[in-house]
């Protein structure tokens, strides 16, 4: 589906077929090199800019104009009727007729059920969520790893215990801010934590969130030593999580399980939060025990 957007705003574009790219390549040799690179260059810029497009419509809503959209991304008005006419080709957005304006398209629901899909999460966890969720009357939370990056897989709530937004499946910024990050971060070696959140200054979400890697390191052992990862107004102001890693039979942390609730809930609830998150991790990690058995 992506393919099918980047093909559109590459021929559009450049105004060039792939034949007539071959062929100046072959005629040019090694002269074509760098206005290659510039195509490159130009092709990336579109896509960029078409993802612009596309985030300014879903943070607007349904009946956002061209014109809205433009003065946002303080683009051209020609520039921007050309990249929505080219997601709406490909449905990424539509044209709603009786808002006069864009929203988005079905394929970005197709999109999110495929990554759901992709990050694998069973039956069996998801009613372990579930249980941990009407248990501890709060939100919860189910991360993993995905490759490198620490990535919610599923949530449960409820209109009385909801999510925090935008903790939601395919959340995977500001770690280093949330519970569920730290027990995650805990159990990587320092170059590989150095490498994930980076040596320098930390993004800041608010002014409770660790600023730096050594102050990170320091809170990272406390979370390893009492197996619980803990924030209160670090990542959002009114928000404090708790969390516990989920284990693989030789003892590497693989997710978490987390609940979220307000402060002073938690201040509280502590216990009975801790309680519930630990049991949700160790049975999520006999599941998966399980699951991942010979046979199975």
């Amino acid at each position: 589906m992506l393919c099918g957007l980047l093909a559109i705003l590459t021929l559009r574009d450049l105004a060039v077929t792939p034949v007539t790219v071959v062929a100046r390549t072959a005629r040019l040799g090694t002269m074509a090199e760098p206005r290659r690179h510039a195509e490159v260059s130009g092709v990336l810029s579109s896509v960029h800019r078409a993802l612009q497009v596309l985030e300014v419509v879903a943070e607007v809503g349904d009946g956002v104009t061209a014109k809205a959209v433009a003065r946002r991304l303080d683009f051209k008005l020609p520039t921007t009727y050309h990249l929505l006419n080219s997601l709406v080709a490909e449905g990424y957005l539509v044209h709603l007729d009786d808002a006069r304006g864009y929203g988005l398209g079905y394929k970005v629901a197709e999109l999110n059920d495929r990554l759901r899909s992709q990050l694998r999460v069973s039956g069996q966890i998801a009613a372990i969520l579930h249980e941990v969720h009407e248990g501890s009357q709060a939100a919860a939370y189910y991360t993993v790893f995905r490759d490198a990056d620490v990535v919610v897989a599923h949530v449960d709530d409820c209109e009385e215990h909801p999510r925090v937004r935008p903790l939601d499946v395919g959340f995977d910024r500001a770690v280093h801010a949330l519970a569920y990050g730290k027990v995650m971060l805990a159990e990587l070696a320092p170059n590989l934590l150095s490498a994930r959140v980076g040596a320098g200054e930390l993004p800041q979400h608010t002014p409770r969130t660790l600023a730096s890697l050594p102050e990170l390191t320091r809170e990272l052992a406390h979370v390893r030593a009492a197996g619980i990862g803990i924030e209160i107004e670090e990542f959002q102001k009114g928000l404090a999580c708790v969390a516990a890693p989920v284990r693989d039979a030789s003892g590497t942390v693989t997710g978490a399980v987390a609940v979220s609730v307000t402060p002073e809930d938690f201040a509280q609830r502590r216990w009975r939060l801790e309680r519930w998150v630990r049991t949700g991790a160790s049975r999520a990690a006999r599941t998966l025990a399980h699951a991942n058995s010979p046979g199975q």
